[in-house]
């Protein structure tokens, strides 16, 4: 068996930045997916709270933090995005959030799809949480990825 090495530390074990200038530019895209878990709260009152103006800032918030992924992760490198999609419909539990980012690039967009999932899902429960004290984040994953040398990946999941 092999010793896997981290891409992000060098030979004597410190931390740097992955060197992708040797890398082709090539369309890249990202899927993920988390879920928005409500409960506590009377029933209904979350579908009137959940109006089109907290959906549409969580969407924002998906969004721009997807654009700001290298300032909030260390070690990312800044892309230029081709487009950020964000989705928020009802799911079983609360709420189901999704996102796809595209890049032409030398790098994926693994973290900017995670990243912008992430944040949505905050936002939401920003809004939700005065009432559902126990609204949180549930199975955030990437779902979908592909581009560069590694090719197509897929993770068997309908909805997490």
């Amino acid at each position: 068996m092999t010793e896997k090495t981290f891409t992000h530390l060098d030979a004597e074990g410190g931390l740097h930045m992955v060197d992708i200038s040797s890398k082709a530019s090539t369309r890249r895209v990202a899927r993920a997916a988390c879920v928005v878990v409500v409960s506590g709260a009377p029933a209904g009152t979350v579908t009137r709270t959940l109006e089109n103006h907290v959906v549409q800032s969580a969407r924002l918030a998906g969004i721009q933090a997807a654009k700001r992924t290298a300032e909030l992760i260390p070690l990312c490198h800044p892309l230029s995005l081709s487009q950020v999609l964000l989705d928020i419909a009802e799911h079983p539990r609360g709420y189901e959030v999704r996102s796809e980012v595209t890049t032409q690039g030398q790098t994926g967009v693994e973290m900017e799809a995670l990243t912008a999932c992430g944040f949505a899902a905050l936002t939401l429960v920003n809004s939700l949480i005065e009432e559902a004290s126990g609204v949180h984040v549930e199975d955030l994953v990437l779902v979908h990825k592909s581009g560069g040398k590694s090719g197509e990946w897929g993770r068997d999941v309908a909805t997490p």
